[in-house]
């Protein structure tokens, strides 16, 4: 049986609609959290050399580009992180 796109958009909107206010923040947190492990893999393998914490900082940066003061405070971090 093949789906077509309408119908599995009315099948996510049933699941999604079935969840709980709290299943919906958990699952939200778990594909956060996915998203940023992916985010710090594919830096890693552009620059093996980068700490854990500078990692996690490029992440950060990623993540809130669009937000000039965020970034600002982002680099300020990064650039008290020890290589």
């Amino acid at each position: 049986m093949t789906m077509t796109a309408t119908e599995v958009e009315q099948e996510y909107q049933r699941r999604c609609g079935a969840m709980s206010p709290a299943e919906k923040i958990s699952r939200s947190a778990a594909m956060l959290a996915w998203t940023r492990q992916q985010m710090a893999r594919r830096i890693r393998s552009n620059d093996p050399s980068l700490s854990d914490e500078e990692v996690k900082w490029h992440v950060a940066l990623q993540l809130y580009e669009r937000e000039p003061e965020v970034v600002k405070l982002i680099r300020e971090q990064l650039s008290h992180v020890s290589r």
